[in-house]
């Protein structure tokens, strides 16, 4: 069995879900001897200031070494990774990693993965599982290798989606299940001398079709309203918060807006009018009504459809 001194670990990640393991791993007396973030991030107007990741912020507060390639096949990078003699590497919301990396410790590299695996392969499996209405996600951790999302299964741990959740809160338990999952890997791993059982994906499938999860673009976020009102609320609870599902409307202007949806409910509807009906505003979809409960019209702030309606604004949706 490893201890905890003779495991040297990697960590890679990036955005705040990841910290959770970061945490974890650190607070568990874990022999992290460095970590990989991504190049800090212009921000601002100009692009003048540049924000740390979160990983990276947690990395320095805890006096832990911090590379940040351009690019990860980079020699001078490749080299000052060498120098750490990692022989594990754990990878939380990172980005895809060429072999001459993922191969480099003696122990490999597992990933901790927000999905079900071999359901949900790709950068976006959060908000993909509440689009498509599933009951059920979880973590998985897997070991890398040639093919995105496809390595040997060490772990599987699920979590249910209420009816009400959205992006926000499913991500939170699922940050606080994968900082489980990574802890439990790695000491799987400890537990069988860097070798524990991992099973491939194949023999975890159902038989269902797999379902992917590609990368989020704005086009991605525009509102079908020609779908039912069910998978529409669950397009809307899978982009909610960020980055929102959008829909364009007219003012009463005749002014074209941009009109983001942050929550809803499929409702009964009387008749066929749609837009603003009464303090409400209700859309007739494909099949059956929805309406509208929070919102966000371009160059205001967030609130609520009652709140907005205070305003005598009347819209006029391009369904």
């Amino acid at each position: 069995m490893l201890t905890k001194e003779e495991l040297r670990i990697v960590f890679m990640g990036t955005p705040e879900f990841a910290v959770g393991s970061l945490q974890r791993l650190v607070e568990g007396g874990y022999n992290v001897v460095g970590v990989v973030t991504q190049p800090d991030k212009p921000v601002g107007r100009h692009g003048s200031v540049l924000r740390a990741s979160a990983v990276k912020e947690y990395a320095l507060a805890h006096g832990l070494p911090v590379l940040q390639p351009e690019k990860m096949r980079d020699e001078v990078f490749l080299a000052s990774l060498r120098s750490l003699r990692a022989n594990l590497q754990v990878v939380v919301a990172f980005r895809m990693l060429p072999e001459v990396v993922w191969s480099m410790p003696d122990y490999g590299t597992f990933n901790v993965h927000a999905a079900l695996l071999p359901q949900y392969r790709g950068a976006a499996p959060i908000n993909w599982a509440i689009i498509n209405g599933e009951t059920e996600t979880g973590v998985s951790t897997f070991f890398l290798d040639h093919d995105i999302d496809t390595g040997k299964v060490i772990l599987r741990k699920p979590t249910p989606i209420g009816p009400d959740d959205n992006v926000e809160t499913v991500y939170d338990r699922l940050m606080a299940l994968g900082a489980d999952a990574c802890i439990e890997t790695v000491e799987r791993i400890m537990e069988s001398d860097g070798h524990p059982a991992a099973i491939p994906q194949e023999q975890l499938a159902t038989g269902e079709p797999l379902k992917p999860a590609p990368k989020i673009f704005k086009e991605t976020c525009e509102i079908n309203w020609s779908k039912s009102a069910a998978e529409v609320r669950n397009f809307i609870r899978g982009l909610s918060p960020v980055p929102g599902a959008w829909t364009t409307v007219n003012d009463e202007k005749g002014r074209e807006l941009t009109l983001k949806i942050y929550s809803s409910t499929v409702v009964d509807g009387p008749d066929d009018k749609q837009g603003q009906r009464g303090r409400h505003l209700t859309i007739k979809c494909g099949q059956g009504w929805l309406r509208i409960d929070e919102l966000q019209l371009a160059g205001k702030k967030r609130m609520s459809a009652a709140d907005f309606l205070n305003g005598n604004v009347s819209l006029h949706f391009k369904l």
